[in-house]
């Protein structure tokens, strides 16, 4: 009488089984078809479009609206990308060219330009990347590097300057333009602003919840390592960083410092986030840039 029993409770524990083993299995298969969704994203630089740039295509002011001369700039990249950019003449000294951050365009940095042109007293040549504003094109890592060629190319005919007076100024990602630049031949000065050390470290930090169930390589294609790279770098360097910025911490800019070869110099403006340094740092800010890009005091 009790084999019967017992054999049921077996059948039952041999379906539950397989119902155990075909959830197992769909679960698999539903975690291979999202791993390679993500791939085949990353391959084609979506998720860098989504986590990496945020580009805005209308640009909402010009240098003209803050009374300044600048001229409108298109050029051509290496591979055939028409930019977009303005020169701002100077008072002479050295020309900066102004790699920007991942959002926007040159249009909000307008305000900017115009402490940076006044205070500094260079002659600056800033530009959109691909994508951004009136440049045509879509964002990559070794789209932006063409860019930046091309950029520096300008800077050099509408300055009429070598490269020892080309001073690379990049903020936030084009921290990581500035650098790659300065690696690859030397420069006057290169002024890295709150740039982070390499996009892996910025995914490990950041709150998205991709990039918590996802290694940083599954998610994003850039690599961006400007911590590996920094000790290349044939230019010096200047490292401006705020104290309270939340998005890329302090402690990366100190690393870059510490990376980066002699001469060398930091400034940190106490308060300031990632996007306020000019603001915050007022004119200590701007002197120590003036100082540097004129090789003052070294």
């Amino acid at each position: 009488m009790w084999i019967m029993p017992l054999g049921m409770a077996a059948w039952r524990r041999v379906r539950l089984g397989r119902r155990a083993r075909r959830i197992v299995l769909w679960a698999a298969v539903a975690l291979g078809v999202a791993a390679i969704v993500v791939l085949a994203a990353r391959e084609a630089n979506l998720l860098d479009r989504l986590l990496v740039y945020f580009p805005v295509r209308t640009l909402d002011a010009t240098p003209a609206d803050l009374g300044m001369d600048y001229e409108d700039v298109y050029f051509e990249t290496a591979d055939g990308v028409t930019l977009h950019g303005w020169y701002v003449p100077g008072r002479g000294g050295p020309c900066i060219v102004w790699f920007h951050g991942n959002a926007g365009n040159i249009g909000h940095r307008v305000y900017n330009l115009a402490l940076m042109h006044s205070r500094v007293g260079a002659s600056v040549f800033l530009f959109d990347y691909r994508g951004y504003g009136r440049s045509e094109g879509s964002p990559s890592e070794p789209g932006l590097y063409l860019d930046a060629e091309a950029a520096v190319e300008q800077a050099r005919l509408r300055c009429g300057v070598s490269d020892d007076d080309i001073v690379l100024f990049g903020r936030s990602l084009g921290g990581a333009v500035a650098v790659e630049m300065a690696t690859r031949r030397p420069f006057r000065a290169v002024v890295v602003e709150s740039a982070f050390t390499s996009v892996k470290e910025m995914a490990r930090d950041s709150n998205r919840l991709i990039s918590r169930f996802l290694p940083p390589f599954m998610v994003v294609k850039a690599k961006y390592d400007n911590l590996a790279k920094m000790p290349s770098v044939l230019s010096p360097v200047l490292i401006v960083h705020g104290d309270a910025d939340r998005t890329v911490p302090h402690r990366m800019g100190l690393a870059l410092y510490e990376a980066a070869p002699e001469p060398k110099s930091v400034h940190v403006v106490e308060g300031a986030g990632p996007d306020d340094v000019h603001v915050v740092g007022e004119e200590a800010y701007f002197e120590a840039l003036r100082r540097f890009v004129r090789r003052e005091g070294w």
